[in-house]
């Protein structure tokens, strides 16, 4: 009898994880669609990150300021730049929660059966989606100019899920400051502060090794640090001694702005 208690209660834990799955995808597919209707703005996005690889990379690919363990400046900075392209496009992604607040339409979720972390999973790994799309132009876009970098294609398969991590943290990051702050126009100013102090204070421009030592703390509590870290990893170096701490940072961020979130988004609702 006690047997059999144990095999229902884990019965039906199995069936409330594999519901709170099929939640968070289903948001996903959720804002997927909207991608449809959205397509030009990830070309004119990607123009960004190319012009920073143009100028900065050959700008100091030319005086070689800056070390880079054997590779030009260009290949050093090109995992850097795709990160950017992520963080840029997913740290304004709170935007959406409140739009989908103004619309209806998070009302509408939250008297469904589910739980608010799968809500704000679902909503983090939306902004992946996006990212993914966003990736594959930038990353095309490097080869065209001809950047060498790896030529395993499994590498660049690797890449996306990556991409997807990075967005979805940073996607967190955006939906926590959403929900404190609850309108669009200071999300977007919130995100317009934090994008260039994350990207300046990580690896993506140079190594952690010229910071001084008050700016290396900082670029080591700085998720977008180990999301270069795996993506130079996989695009250039090959070198993944780091790469289950780098995996365990992003992933720990992830869950801790989930939570985080799930307890304050019925802020966003006053």
């Amino acid at each position: 009898m006690v047997c059999h208690q144990k095999d229902q209660a884990r019965g039906e834990e199995a069936g409330m994880m594999i519901s709170e799955v099929r939640n968070i995808f289903t948001i996903v597919e959720m804002e997927a669609r909207r991608l449809r209707h959205d397509y030009t703005d990830i070309i004119v996005r990607s123009l960004q990150p190319i012009l920073w690889l143009l100028v900065f990379g050959n700008v100091f690919s030319r005086y070689r300021v800056i070390p880079t363990g054997g590779y030009t400046y260009m290949q050093f900075v090109a995992p850097g730049i795709l990160a950017q392209s992520v963080l840029f496009i997913a740290i304004f992604f709170g935007i959406m929660l409140v739009w989908d607040r103004d619309s209806g339409n998070l009302s509408k979720i939250l008297v469904a059966p589910v739980s608010r972390f799968s809500i704000i999973m679902g909503k983090c790994l939306s902004a992946g989606v996006r990212a993914i799309a966003q990736a594959v132009v930038v990353l095309v876009l490097i080869l065209i100019i001809g950047v060498p970098l790896t030529t395993n294609p499994i590498y660049y398969l690797l890449v996306i899920p990556v991409v997807v991590l990075i967005a979805a943290v940073s996607a967190g990051i955006s939906i926590l400051f959403a929900s404190l702050f609850r309108t669009r126009e200071r999300v977007m100013g919130i995100g317009q502060l934090l994008t260039m102090p994350l990207f300046f204070t990580s690896n993506a421009l140079y190594p952690i090794e010229m910071m001084p030592d008050w700016l290396r703390y900082i670029a080591w509590g700085n998720p977008l640090t180990y999301g270069v870290d795996i993506l130079r990893a996989l695009m250039l170096t090959g070198d993944f001694s780091h790469i289950l701490v780098d995996l365990g940072v992003l992933l720990g961020y992830l869950i801790v702005l989930t939570s985080v979130c799930s307890i304050l988004l019925k802020r966003i609702m006053e």
